[in-house]
């Protein structure tokens, strides 16, 4: 269940480590900025934000990645490539981070990623994202790879076959445009469009990782944050309770990242993903005989004992 035959990739934005077996390295968590109904936003047509509590959003959840050893971006999210250079030269003016890219319309998407080019950040910069749905999927890998971009999210769904096998066959069909060797980083999105298709999802992970050996993952906010009634059913610390438990499940069924919605909710986000991410490192361990090789994981950050003394039973 938590071991698979095909071998895993590892890939690499900065220093941070996304795939391989389950619990081998804590899930990537993609939070967003800029997103429509982002408070801090104050106006789109002018490019007009509150930086400061931008910042320190920014800041607070590179201090709880540092603190859990769960790894952690952000995605900005705009509707122009004008839009995105203006958050792109904020967040680079503050962090030396990676970040993300989150643009829907294609044209608008390799503009702004022009821009980043310009700037020298391919290596920095994660590029959400090639999706079935684009006009020129050949016409955009082609640019992207002139540009020298090494991180994308490639976004799967098959309209006809919704069930997990459905994105099985839809990355297959991307894969013969995209290549294997064309980028050195492939998150591949198994599209959560509910909050009960987070289980379709997860298993679509499953079947991917099986097949192919790249990393995958969940968008487990589109099910939580879209479940737009839980406030209603359940006031709000009912609805933050479903959503981390949303997330959280994600993070332990075979998911190698996470988009995880507004960076705002980080503060809470990141203990489930760590209790997750505790508990696979155990199922994992039970299957394998192998604690993670990732030396900042949450085990060694918060159970090294416990760690230790599974490291001398299994030598034993």
């Amino acid at each position: 269940m938590f071991n698979f035959k095909t071998p895993q990739r590892v890939c690499s934005i900065g220093n941070i480590r996304i795939g391989g077996q389950p619990g081998e390295n804590p899930p990537l968590l993609i939070s967003s900025m800029f997103h429509n109904g982002d408070k801090i936003l104050e106006s789109r047509k002018e490019r007009k934000f509150n930086k400061k509590k931008a910042t320190d959003y920014v800041k607070r959840q590179e201090e709880l990645s540092e603190l859990s050893g769960i790894p952690a971006i952000v995605a900005m999210v705009a509707t122009s490539a004008d839009e995105m250079k203006a958050y792109v030269d904020f967040f680079t003016s503050i962090s030396d981070k990676p970040f993300g890219i989150d643009m829907w319309v294609q044209k608008a998407r390799l503009e702004a990623m022009r821009y980043i080019a310009e700037l020298g950040l391919q290596d920095r910069v994660l590029y959400n994202s090639i999706t079935p749905w684009d006009k020129d999927i050949p016409g955009q890998i082609q640019e992207l790879k002139d540009m020298g971009v090494k991180h994308v999210v490639v976004q799967v769904f098959d309209e006809g076959d919704q069930t997990p096998a459905g994105r099985v066959k839809s990355f297959r069909k991307m894969m013969e445009m995209i290549g294997e060797d064309t980028f050195e980083t492939i998150l591949i999105d198994t599209s959560v469009m509910n909050l009960p298709a987070i289980g379709f999802s997860a298993l679509a992970c499953k079947m991917l990782k099986e097949e192919f050996g790249w990393p995958a993952g969940v968008a487990a906010s589109n099910g939580t944050w879209m479940w737009k009634q839980a406030r209603e059913i359940f006031g709000s610390d009912g609805f933050k309770a479903m959503d981390g438990a949303g997330q959280a499940v994600g993070a332990l069924l075979w998911s190698d990242f996470m988009f995880t919605g507004p960076i705002v909710a980080m503060p809470r986000i990141v203990p489930a993903v760590t209790s997750a991410s505790l508990i696979l490192s155990t199922l994992a361990y039970q299957e394998r005989k192998e604690l993670p090789s990732n030396p900042n994981h949450p085990l060694y950050k918060f159970f090294n004992d416990f760690a230790d003394k599974l490291r001398g039973s299994s030598a034993s």
